[in-house]
């Protein structure tokens, strides 16, 4: 009779570890779109935005993922540095970060935009938060030495973290007067299908890490 307790009690416990892989397994990948209105979805229904295009195209592929919308219109690197902690809760899997472009518009100095960016980055790295780094570039108006400086920032910061970079951003819909609204900068619905198809193959590697990372805890 304690022989046949202690094997059925052995079963139970097989079968509940069992269950737990299995539910952790099944546990979407959480994604953080972190940046500015090309992220929120300035001008769009939010099924059209960014995060959620995005999650509804990595799902056609298989992959099991919530992409959360961690835009905000307007913000600059400052301020996405200001809220990052408070972002990362609940914390995520991995991470799209989308800052520069309100700095460039502004005219504000390279120099600042690069420390913002380093800070952030340099918390996703101690936070073990794979990090996908999607460049920005200045408007050309604003002269050649303000546009090399800002332009070079996003290249020497994937050097200097080890994390890897995406097309411009906004390189699809640039010229594009049918992939944008009528400021001719934010995407449409189009121009965010066009950035979404640009970035996709990043998002696969950036999500593939993500899983081998948690797969390792």
């Amino acid at each position: 009779m304690f022989i046949l307790a202690k094997r059925l009690r052995d079963v139970a416990v097989a079968a509940a570890l069992v269950s737990a892989a299995a539910a952790h397994a099944e546990e979407p990948l959480a994604l953080l779109a972190f940046g500015d209105s090309l992220t929120a979805g300035y001008g769009l229904p939010e099924n059209q935005a960014f995060p959620q295009v995005l999650e509804r195209r990595l799902g056609d592929m298989g992959w099991n993922v919530r992409v959360r919308n961690g835009g905000i219109s307007g913000d600059t690197t400052a301020g996405g540095r200001a809220r990052l902690d408070w972002m990362l809760e609940p914390r995520p899997d991995a991470v799209i970060l989308e800052l520069g472009a309100n700095d460039a518009l502004r005219g504000l100095p390279p120099a600042q935009a690069k420390a913002n960016l380093a800070a952030i980055l340099a918390e996703l790295k101690t936070r073990g938060i794979p990090t996908l780094l999607a460049p920005m570039a200045a408007p050309r108006n604003l002269g050649p030495e303000y546009v090399a400086e800002f332009d070079a920032i996003y290249a020497a910061l994937g050097a200097e973290f080890g994390v890897p970079l995406s097309p411009i951003f906004i390189l699809p819909i640039v010229q594009r007067p049918d992939l944008t609204l009528g400021d001719a900068i934010h995407p449409n619905a189009a121009g965010v299908e066009a950035i979404v198809a640009t970035i996709l193959p990043d998002a696969v590697k950036l999500l593939e890490t993500a899983r081998a990372a948690r797969a390792a805890k």
